[in-house]
């Protein structure tokens, strides 16, 4: 067996996390991947992988290697694409990840119609509320909201969204509503643990005001955090796209806009190449336009508040 097919092979143990499902993947038998494992282990004078009954994981020197594998095989892949033409006609499968709900609600439609614009391309969606690394995990476009660190990745800014201190019409009425972020201390509040749930909020364009927050309700997903802001119990912190259905229906209400944090920006990042291929330029190109559009604006970078974002 040759080096490639042993690498592909390998990639596909680790991404799959069994031998049984990557010979599935492969079209191949069980007993056939493990031979090329141990062949490949052999080769290379280490050990890769470390099985289990139910498991597979990576040694110190697997991960090393995988991560050269799927860099070799991407490249493999971008050279017989530039052979076949792909540069010019966007064909193929095309990874996408996103944050799970703005990929639901924003970026799932873009990649519908993107599907029905071009019939030679497969989309497959990535939706996780976590960081994914684009070369490490095979992935070719992400939509980031936040603010970017230095990197080789290829960045366009799409948009933003506002952070935005929300609760009920009822809660309201029973409790009233804070006028300046210090009034936070004396309202019921709902934290999450991850994003907005740390036990201070920091407000002003240069996070300047900072208050102590401390939540009675505590829980793990955005739309946990949603059903109880929208059912009454108390106030809490969302990205603007998140409720913009509830501000949008009336069953939620925006307070303390004038004490706001700056937007946090937008972007579709890809990664670096000597030459991009028509699939990610067609996408990102397709997917800028799509949210230009949709902010109202037909050149140059959105607006701080997209109207599409809600509120």
């Amino acid at each position: 067996m040759d080096r490639w097919q042993a690498m592909r092979i390998f990639s596909q143990v680790v991404d799959s996390g069994s031998f049984a499902q990557a010979a599935k993947m492969l079209h191949m038998s069980p007993p056939s991947v493990t031979r090329a494992i141990a062949a490949l282990e052999q080769q290379i004078g280490t050990r890769l992988l470390v099985r289990t009954t139910r498991s597979v994981k990576l040694t110190a020197a697997g991960e090393g290697y995988v991560a050269d594998c799927r860099r070799i095989l991407a490249e493999i892949a971008e050279a017989e694409a530039n052979a076949a033409g792909s540069f010019t006609h966007p064909a193929g499968l095309l990874t996408v990840t996103a944050p799970a709900l703005f990929g639901r609600i924003h970026v799932l439609p873009i990649v519908l119609d993107f599907l029905d614009h071009y019939p030679a391309m497969q989309v497959k969606t990535v939706f996780v509320d976590r960081v994914t690394n684009l070369v490490e995990e095979g992935l070719d476009v992400a939509i980031r909201i936040a603010a970017l660190p230095s990197s080789g990745l290829i960045a366009r800014r799409i948009g933003s969204v506002r952070q935005v201190v929300c609760g009920s019409p009822d809660y309201f009425a029973r409790f009233g509503k804070p006028q300046s972020p210090q009034d936070l201390t004396r309202h019921r509040m709902v934290g999450r643990d991850g994003l907005f749930g740390h036990s201070e909020w920091q407000f002003g364009r240069d996070n300047s005001i900072r208050v102590p927050i401390g939540a009675r309700l505590i829980v793990n997903t955005n739309d946990a955090a949603i059903a109880a802001a929208v059912a009454g119990w108390g106030l809490s912190r969302f990205q603007s796209y998140q409720v913009a259905p509830e501000i949008e229906a009336g069953r939620l209400d925006v307070v303390l806009a004038d004490y706001e944090r700056e937007p946090v920006p937008i972007h579709i990042v890809h990664a670096e190449g000597r030459r991009v291929s028509a699939r990610i330029r067609a996408f990102v190109d397709f997917a800028t336009e799509r949210f230009r559009r949709r902010a109202g604006v037909d050149a140059g970078l959105p607006p701080e508040t997209p109207p599409w974002y809600g509120y």
